[in-house]
């Protein structure tokens, strides 16, 4: 065991942690958990726990099914809402690496497909980090099937109410992510009712995805224990704003930003500019990770600050991907914000793609295309083809058509993980294609 496992070893004895909690992924991105005593960890690090990858979403089929769950001690911290201090016994947590018995990485692991991609770029000089802005509505309690979920207030953005039950909420919540070592950079009210921001500060991408794994988590358990529901659906409501997870995101090459160029327009080098256009040329291909569920589209439609046509722009919150202004003497905080991406999509896969569609722009050399002046939502479609701006994927459905013949999907995913994520996409489009809505039984009933 290393220096890390042994801090682990004797937390465990000084924190009167009894449980500890190992987490991993899913291919969709839900978590999974399995809980060992902490005389196991030890046998834990040197060789895994063993665990029926076939019973796991994607991850392998009945004849290959033993996996090896490996506990990355660096992610290694005490669940605050599980005892300890005061509340006795605690609870630990720490994120898996998930391997074969013969000691090769899974294929169908997120988290080995995000750190493989890493590598990659590594390979050329690059860390990746990212900034998340994650948005999600909270509601009275859970909706029940049919019913329209009631928000906890009816504010709006940035607004500040005196006794706000999601400023309580935020309060809350920000605690307890920061004493998981999550850092938080702002938060907020955001436009819809109960709809709130809190955006983590910037980290390497890999401890970002872990990060927004706990956040959600996090999220959800502060609302139970408030008697509220909290959600990241990407669009629950037809009249108010989506949820994104706006994402800031930058190229380093040692200690220097990659994407600050001093005297450049915007301060915007070469290497940042490919980058953008990397992301522009893959990022029909890509939606189908970085925007999953068939909800993901309604939130695409345009307006309520969601991006809706493939075009970039200088300060410009319409475009899909935005570089922020220039902040004199800051050029290390120098980056490009991605919105397309929601809060319910696999972090690990969505960061993964979109580090490979820039690196793609930087190591072919892509132009980056006129960038977009004008507020995009107010262009009418054939003005939007008149400036070369192509409308993002319309449908989960057209989303998965463009994915199919993605090389640059197929290799960063790995043939495991692309071939089960579309199958798992084309079974929940027909699924939903099945069902008649609300929409068809109010429109229709009364007249036909």
């Amino acid at each position: 065991m290393g220096k890390q496992e042994d801090f682990v070893i004797r937390a465990l004895e000084e924190r009167d942690v009894r449980f500890v909690r190992l987490w991993f992924t899913d291919v969709l991105g839900f978590l999974k958990s399995v809980s060992v005593a902490p005389a196991e960890l030890e046998n834990a690090f040197d060789e895994g726990i063993g665990f029926d990858g076939s019973a796991i979403e994607g991850f392998a089929r009945v004849y290959e099914a033993d996996m090896l769950a490996h506990p990355d001690a660096s992610t290694f911290q005490i669940l605050p809402w599980r005892g300890g201090d005061d509340g006795g016994p605690a609870t630990a947590r720490m994120f898996c690496d998930i391997g074969m018995p013969d000691g090769s990485p899974s294929y169908a692991d997120p988290r080995h497909v995000l750190k493989r991609t890493l590598g990659a770029a590594a390979d050329k000089g690059f860390t990746f980090y990212t900034h998340p802005e994650i948005e999600f509505y909270l509601f009275k309690d859970m909706p029940g099937k049919g019913d329209e979920p009631q928000p906890v207030d009816r504010s709006g953005f940035f607004d500040h109410t005196a006794q706000s039950r999601g400023a309580d909420f935020r309060r809350e919540a920000i605690t307890m992510l920061e004493a998981m070592g999550i850092s938080v950079e702002f938060s907020h009210h955001e436009g819809g009712p109960g709809q709130q921001e809190i955006d983590l500060r910037y980290a390497d991408a890999l401890t970002t995805a872990d990060n927004i794994m706990t956040f959600r988590t996090v999220i959800r358990e502060v609302a139970l224990g408030q008697d509220i529901w909290a959600s990241f659906m990407p669009k629950p409501f037809t009249t108010h704003p989506g949820s994104g997870m706006h994402t800031h995101v930058s190229l380093f090459e040692g200690d220097r930003n990659a994407f600050f160029e001093a005297g450049a327009e915007y301060q915007l080098s070469r290497t940042g500019r490919q980058f953008i256009a990397g992301i522009l040329r893959h990022a029909s291909e890509i939606s189908v990770v970085t925007n999953q569920w068939v909800n993901s589209y309604k939130r695409l439609l345009g307006g309520g600050e969601a991006p809706s046509g493939v075009c970039w722009g200088h300060n410009n919150r319409s475009a899909m991907v935005r570089v922020p202004m220039y902040k004199p003497n800051k050029g290390q905080s120098t980056r490009v914000e991605l919105r397309t991406i929601d809060a319910a999509c696999n972090p690990y896969l969505a960061f993964a793609v979109v580090l490979a569609a820039g690196m793609k722009g930087i190591e072919e050399g892509y132009e980056l295309p006129r960038e977009a002046e004008d507020d995009v939502w107010s262009l009418t479609e054939r003005e939007r083809r008149a400036l070369g701006i192509t409308p993002l994927p319309r449908s989960l459905w057209d989303a998965i058509g463009i994915a199919e013949d993605s090389e640059l999907l197929a290799e960063t995913l790995g043939e495991h993980v692309f071939d089960f994520f579309l199958r798992n996409k084309r079974a929940e489009w027909e699924e939903y294609r099945g069902q008649v809505s609300a929409f068809e039984r109010d429109r229709m009933l009364p007249v036909l």
